[in-house]
């Protein structure tokens, strides 16, 4: 099949409430904020720092109010690693997802795909980078060749989704404005990796980073005659280029970016200060470069803490380290700090759910957690109906870890699959296993060891280890007792990596709203991330380089399903794997979910326009805020009313 972005189908998005492209808008208008630097001499007039084409965001098209340039967005983040989230929230990709969950060209002026293999991407010329150099195929030649396929940076080879079939992509850079990537199978992963909130960065700034790679740098002292600094060039070269090289991470003032807002403050931090960045692609009707807003400020709190200076009203915008519990303290400072609360619906299968660790170091444990007759009893024994009523109001739903009902896979037997309460029959399961010895009140493994299993979390919130207080009790009527152990999230996500935690505690499924077409990569062990299977996702991703490879019958059926969406050649065949693979995946309960549906509190300045009332709170596909573009958003001093 192909598919050509043009500026007729572009046209139509317009209509539709969408984005165009084109220079058809008014006359360029300046942000006061850049307006010195231009009289200065120091930045360009706004004409010459915009593509060629530039990206117009037809904002009242999007039933939204066009805006005016000024003003700071506050945030508040629990860790310098947070920062990320300038990228996050800014979404500036190749291509985009829309509000419609449908891919549009952003950085590109246009694409091509054909037989779902041959993707062709066709840059806007006069593009340029957040210090005005031009962004060109180069930057995506000096990744493909010089940093994803070179031994010392890469040393596992270019990204998982780069590779089909065991294949890598043919590349090619047919002019200074166009590159291509053919595969000889179709790669249904390409563009929504590309598109994501942790994007699949196809290109670096080469100009910025040439000077840190040994190949530029020892050429330059080559050609300087200068043997120390051609030995200084070679020595741990690599590990200064990644470094720097943390476009994601957004935590080098000095990388050149593409982005809304630059970072300017080194880490680390307490405050960290994003500026807006004069070179930005996009534009609104009326000719104003976006993005509206002149600066982010991000200031590190304790996540304990977040929620009451939230309610304090020292942010403009947050949802972040929020959640349902504090939604009436939240409605309390409403008037009081002039703000309104929102509630946004979320889009993961489970609001929470728990992770067994099936690839968990200790052989007892883990034969423990791969026998689904465990993982079933410890479902069974959950009241999800009690968990609803106390921290939730009875607003949530008391399913599992799976699809939600507004998607087109929905399959409601798939997502109550063993979630209904019934501790008789989670008693029997664990009897049935031979888990019958007991030490008081606890049964004991079969090594003798009492069955005690230690829950890890994040340390980020409350919330969590609200909900695992009553699970303890449900377990404890088991015979099983339950601990949680908080941690830092770094130190949480290395201990599931390692093999070293029983289980985990953290969201379900990231999309519970896919559609046939989309990837059902979270239901197998593709991912290190995935808590169930940490192992066997490294083995995946590595393709075999790390890791441990999958030795349990149903996850390696679910690998050979995945496989075949990879392969699959229309939207009746994919879907039919998904729901074979929900079934897989729900029916062994690889992860327990507790609670879905539970609402996102969003806290909205009544200065703050263009932040949608209602609307989904999803990390992929969406990058939260994202997904609603940022850049359009934008502070009215002269109405203090909220609502839109």
């Amino acid at each position: 099949m192909r598919r050509l972005f043009t500026a007729v189908l572009l046209i139509g998005l317009l209509i539709a409430g969408g984005a165009v492209r084109g220079a058809g808008a008014a006359a360029f208008v300046e942000a006061p904020a850049l307006e010195p630097a231009v009289a200065a001499g120091t930045l360009p007039p706004i004409a010459e720092r915009l593509p060629e084409s530039p990206l117009v965001i037809d904002v009242k098209a999007m039933g939204r109010e066009p805006g005016r340039h000024g003003g700071e967005w506050r945030m508040l983040i629990h860790s310098n690693k947070d920062v990320k989230l300038l990228s996050v929230y800014g979404n500036a990709r190749l291509v985009i997802y829309n509000e419609k969950y449908e891919l549009v060209p952003d950085l590109l002026e246009s694409y091509t795909v054909e037989d779902g293999r041959v993707f062709t991407f066709k840059l806007r010329k006069g593009h340029k980078w957040s210090d005005g150099h031009p962004f060109t195929t180069e930057d995506f030649r000096y990744y493909w060749e010089d940093c994803a396929n070179n031994e010392e940076l890469s040393p596992s080879g270019p990204p998982r989704e780069f590779v089909i079939e065991g294949e890598k992509p043919i590349v090619e850079f047919i002019d200074e404005w166009t590159v291509r990537y053919s595969w000889s199978h179709p790669n249904p992963f390409f563009l929504p990796a590309v598109a994501g909130p942790a994007p699949l960065y196809l290109y670096r700034p080469a100009h910025y980073l040439k000077p840190f790679h040994k190949k530029y740098a020892v050429a330059d002292a080559a050609d300087a005659g200068d043997g120390k600094k051609k030995r200084k060039a070679n020595r741990g070269w690599a590990a200064k280029h990644n470094n720097v090289d943390n476009m994601y991470k957004a935590d080098n003032p000095n990388l050149p970016s593409l982005e809304p807002w630059v970072n300017i403050t080194k880490p680390p931090a307490t405050r960290y200060v994003a500026t807006r960045n004069p070179y930005f692609h996009r534009v609104d009707e009326n000719g104003n470069q976006l993005p509206y807003i002149d600066q982010i400020t991000l200031t590190i709190a304790d996540s304990k803490l977040i929620p009451a200076k939230v309610g304090s009203g020292e942010v403009d915008l947050q949802a972040r380290a929020l959640n349902f519990a504090d939604y009436t303290f939240l409605k309390e400072g409403e008037k009081r700090n002039d703000y309104t609360v929102r509630l946004w619906r979320t889009s993961s299968g489970s609001h929470l759910a728990l992770y067994p660790n099936l690839t968990i170091s200790d052989p007892g444990w883990r034969n423990i957690f791969r026998d689904v007759r465990f993982r079933r009893a410890l479902s069974l024994a959950i009241n999800r109906h009690q968990i609803n009523q106390v921290l939730y109001y009875g607003l949530a739903a008391e399913t599992g870890n799976s699809v939600l009902p507004q998607s087109v896979i929905y399959d409601g037997q798939a997502q109550d699959c063993w979630c209904q309460y019934d501790p008789k029959r989670a008693n029997a399961l664990l009897d049935e296993m031979g888990l019958t010895q007991r030490i008081g009140e606890t049964r004991l493994l079969p090594d003798g060891r009492e069955l005690e299993i230690i829950v890890e979390t994040a340390g980020e919130d409350t919330e969590q280890t609200d909900v695992l207080e009553l699970v303890r009790d449900d377990w404890a009527a088991l015979g099983i007792k339950l601990y949680t152990k908080p941690s830092q999230r770094e130190v949480f996500r290395n201990r599931i990596f390692a093999g070293e935690t029983q289980m985990s505690i953290w969201a379900g499924l990231e999309n519970g709203l896919p559609t046939p077409d989309m990837s059902p990569g979270e239901l197998a062990p593709t991912m290190q991330t995935s808590l169930e299977w940490s192992q066997w996702g490294q083995h995946y991703e590595t393709m075999g380089q790390a890791g441990e490879a999958p030795d349990m019958p149903e996850a390696i059926e679910l690998l050979t399903l995945h496989e075949q969406w990879l392969n699959s050649a229309t939207t009746q065949e994919r879907s039919g794997i998904w729901h074979r693979m929900l079934e897989i995946y729900t029916s062994n309960v690889f992860a327990i979910g507790l609670i879905a549906g539970v609402l996102q509190p969003v806290v909205v300045s009544n200065r703050l326009r263009n932040v949608p009332v209602e609307a989904i709170y999803s990390w992929d596909p969406g990058a939260h805020f994202g997904i609603y573009r940022p850049d359009t958003f934008w502070f009215d001093t002269t109405n203090q009313v909220a609502g839109e």
